[in-house]
């Protein structure tokens, strides 16, 4: 007789589980809201990120919060996308901080700065250095929150119309680059031109600029460089492990049930997953296919990395000088970098570097 009650009280509670759970999600609200990109849709990979995010946050909320994705000049031109988030212009975005370098070199850390962290390391600095704390409190002064949203890994340093071997090769060479490499290349003679990815070719062709970096092979396929400026340079020295973001005006994310900031946490982390995986699978074979069909490819001469890390040190030191925010997440972000790299040259660059000389006999 105990047992019989107690399964019959057993089922009644399971059904009115199965009643309270399709009760929740009625009682969540239907929302809709505006994601403004800095990328064209012609890049798969990196605005493909964005459908990626808004498909998945819409699956794990059962269709109630519908977020739908702009490509740059849609809604704002690709290097406003910040400022339209901060002003309500659209409730998130999706962009490299760095191009908001302009606004405040600290901006940059979110992102990538020169001879920074690689991928892995960015992502560690970001979940368990301190990284997200420490850039969201500089956010939140921009009424921002930012969230992870991919990363290209170590990125190519560009296409030239002609041969770079040395330092004084670089003097007066007008080049697309963003950020705080621009102030950097400044320091070594170069003119920097922040210029959005739908005019980059078309810079090279007439002669605008003699110079541009993109992102990587796969990418930069896509956009035909290697047409108009052949000698294809590696590495991107200012940009070890470049990490997109997600930016969500504060007021519209504080107004979500905590339902859909838990959806919106969970997308971007698979978001950023899977975006440094595509690079990592693409890049391999488009860089074949571009060497085929013409780019030449160089490496920096040791010089111009040696006289590039020298430049780029001393810029950042003197930022730190003269900017608390930036050194506030400068010094704790410094002996990171020194950390991770002291622990990278025992095992991981030891075992890579013996694999790329065993493949190459």
């Amino acid at each position: 007789m105990e047992r019989r009650s107690f399964l019959k009280k057993t089922a009644v509670g399971a059904g009115a589980a199965a009643i309270a759970a399709p009760a929740l999600a009625q009682a969540l609200p239907n929302i809709k809201w505006r994601l403004a990109s800095s990328f064209p849709k012609t890049l798969d990979t990196i605005f493909g990120a964005c459908d990626k995010f808004t498909k998945r946050v819409a699956e794990l909320t059962g269709g109630k919060f519908v977020i739908s994705s702009f490509a740059a000049g849609e809604i704002v031109p690709g290097l406003q996308v910040l400022d339209a988030v901060q002003a309500g212009t659209v409730e998130m975005g999706h962009t490299p901080s760095y191009y908001y370098f302009g606004k405040d070199p600290t901006f940059a850390f979110d992102c990538a700065v020169p001879f920074g962290l690689t991928s892995r390391q960015q992502t560690a600095w970001f979940d368990q250095g301190g990284g997200r704390e420490l850039t969201r409190e500089f956010f939140k002064g921009y009424g921002v929150i930012n969230f992870l949203a991919g990363n290209t890994g170590t990125q190519m340093g560009g296409w030239y119309r002609k041969e770079i071997k040395t330092v004084a090769d670089m003097k007066g060479l007008k080049m697309r680059v963003a950020g705080f490499a621009g102030r950097v290349m400044e320091r070594m003679g170069v003119v920097p031109q922040q210029i959005p990815a739908s005019d980059v070719y078309s810079a090279l062709e007439k002669g605008t600029i003699d110079a541009a970096e993109w992102v990587g092979p796969y990418d930069d396929e896509k956009l035909g460089l290697a047409k108009v400026a052949p000698h294809y340079y590696s590495p991107g020295w200012w940009e070890a492990g470049p990490q997109l973001s997600f930016y969500i005006n504060i007021k519209e994310w504080e107004k979500l049930p905590k339902e859909y900031q838990a959806a919106i946490e969970a997308a971007s982390y698979e978001c950023h997953v899977v975006l440094q995986a595509e690079y990592d699978a693409k890049n391999p074979a488009a860089l074949a296919r571009l060497m085929k069909n013409g780019a030449k490819l160089h490496n920096f001469s040791k010089d111009i990395l040696d006289a590039a890390y020298k430049a780029s040190t001393a810029v950042m030191e003197e930022e730190a000088a003269k900017n608390a925010k930036f050194k506030k997440i400068y010094e704790p972000w410094k002996r990171f970098r020194q950390d991770q790299n002291q622990w990278a040259s025992v095992a991981e660059a030891t075992m890579q570097n013996y694999l790329i000389s065993a493949a190459r006999k």
